[in-house]
């Protein structure tokens, strides 16, 4: 099927064929067609299935009309859980609606300058693309009209309440008129995903479809066992110097460890920076601007960057923590085995940790095959974690060496690898500070430190996405 089949305005064809595709994905078939109908849609879908053109080219398809209100304000808004996301939704909106007249798009996100966003929202605007802490501030300040909004998309929603914009996201659609088209994206659409989707929607169609093998294919998994902090510091100093490597995004569990990691591979002699939620935006930018140009070989990272990065020469996902979340493995991952291209994704775990490599497994379907590299054995074997394909329930033995301090078991009680002197020559908890392996990512700048929860009755994160 050609992209002209479905419907779509002439130009809107034209730049989506410009760009280089001839054929639309299994979501895109399904989600266009009934966004021009003017349906609600629940839609799930993994990255990479191309969803960001499933919902933008029907709205790109309407805007080539003039709206029968009058008024200033967004056509289209679509709300996303950070900053590279934003950008990457305002980049694609600009590509696809290039040969529309008269087209204006206008990324409203954090980290950057209010009053430039707020002079941009006081002129005829047709598409918003915001995260909810901004948008929050705008509407606040009574900068923004919703009066003439058609279509509301919600896009990676699941991620957007783990995050803790639940108030900020019901007190935005608040705002919009009631007979807008709702178009909810989300890789799940279940539990505290589903009951939002319950209220903010009418009628909806579900539409769900699930990761095509073949993108499973192009990239390479497998585990690391390491003894301790330094340990792992070992395998990831060898697996950097891998010759095939051509640029890494390491992902760490903190802000901190980040921006320690850092300094340390530089240290080391490794082209290496950090990316994460508390970096302004000019910095975070002219960071993924050294990476897309090839000047910086490894991107140490939170999982702010685990969505909306797409630089093709990222060769390597490593993942020096992992994932507090399975669902989060898989945005990890995909940030390689870009555009056609063969990716290879290494997580470095603890003897202990393997029911998050359990979970990772019966949420992908796969098995991830355990590595050894010669020299840097580990020397505590674990059994075969209980996960995909297997019958019975294996344990580990204890690993020989600890993780930190004082707890009796061998693992520590403050969380992280080492022990308080262990890492960058710091007296506190390497990798951890207090939080272990699962620290949330995410405070705003000059706000207090505290996590925020899943649904936390306060604004989480705000503008540090």
């Amino acid at each position: 099927m050609a992209f002209a089949q479905l419907g779509l305005n002439p130009f809107v064809v034209q730049a989506v064929e410009a760009s280089g595709y001839t054929e639309p994905t299994a979501v895109q078939i399904q989600a266009i067609p009934a966004t021009l109908e003017g349906v609600d849609l629940l839609v799930s879908s993994q990255t990479g299935s191309g969803k960001t053109a499933a919902f933008m080219l029907p709205c790109l398809h309407r805007l080539a009309e003039p709206s029968a209100l009058p008024g200033r304000g967004p056509r289209v808004l679509v709300l996303t859980p950070t900053r590279e996301l934003a950008q990457q939704v305002t980049r694609a909106a600009e590509t696809y609606g290039k040969f529309l007249k008269r087209l204006r798009i206008v990324a409203a996100v954090g980290g950057a300058p209010l009053h430039v966003q707020a002079k941009l929202l006081s002129q005829p605007v047709d598409v918003v693309v915001a995260t909810p802490g901004r948008l929050i501030d705008h509407l606040e300040r009574g900068r923004i009209d919703f009066s003439r909004l058609e279509t509301l998309i919600l896009d990676e929603a699941d991620r957007m309440l783990d995050m803790g914009f639940i108030d900020d996201i019901e007190a935005i659609i608040a705002r919009t008129p009631q007979n807008r088209q709702t178009l909810l994206f989300s890789a799940t659409l279940e539990g505290v995903v589903g009951r939002l989707a319950q209220r903010v929607t009418k009628n909806a169609r579900r539409i769900e479809i699930t990761t095509a093998p073949e993108l499973k294919a192009k990239i390479e998994q497998r585990i690391h066992f390491a003894d301790d902090f330094s340990h792992k510091s070992r395998l990831l100093d060898h697996l950097l110097r891998d010759t095939e490597l051509s640029q890494a995004l390491v992902f760490t569990a903190t802000k901190k460890s980040a921006d320690d990691l850092a300094v340390q591979l530089r240290g080391e002699g490794f082209s290496a920076e950090a990316l994460h939620g508390d970096m302004n935006q000019r910095d975070r930018n002219r960071t993924l601007l050294a990476l897309r140009q090839g000047r910086t070989r490894v991107l140490v990272a939170t999982d702010v960057a685990a969505r909306g990065i797409d630089v093709p020469g990222i060769s390597h996902v490593i993942n020096f923590d992992l994932p507090r979340q399975a669902e989060d493995y898989v945005h990890r991952i995909g940030r390689t085995g870009r555009a056609g291209r063969e990716g290879i994704a290494i997580s470095l775990a603890a003897h202990f940790e393997k029911r998050q490599i359990r979970d990772i497994e019966r949420y992908t379907a796969q098995a991830i095959r355990v590595g050894v590299i010669p020299g840097l054995e580990p020397k505590a074997r674990p059994a075969r974690p209980e996960g995909f394909g297997d019958k019975r329930r294996t344990s580990a033995p204890r690993p020989t060496g600890g993780y930190g301090k004082g707890n009796g078991n061998g693992y520590g009680s403050k969380g992280g690898y080492g022990d308080r002197k262990a890492a960058f020559g710091e007296k506190r908890t390497s990798l951890g500070e207090k939080s272990g392996f699962g620290h949330r990512e995410g405070t705003r700048p000059g706000s207090d430190k505290r996590s925020a929860p899943s649904g936390a009755k306060r604004r989480a994160y705000g503008n540090s996405y």
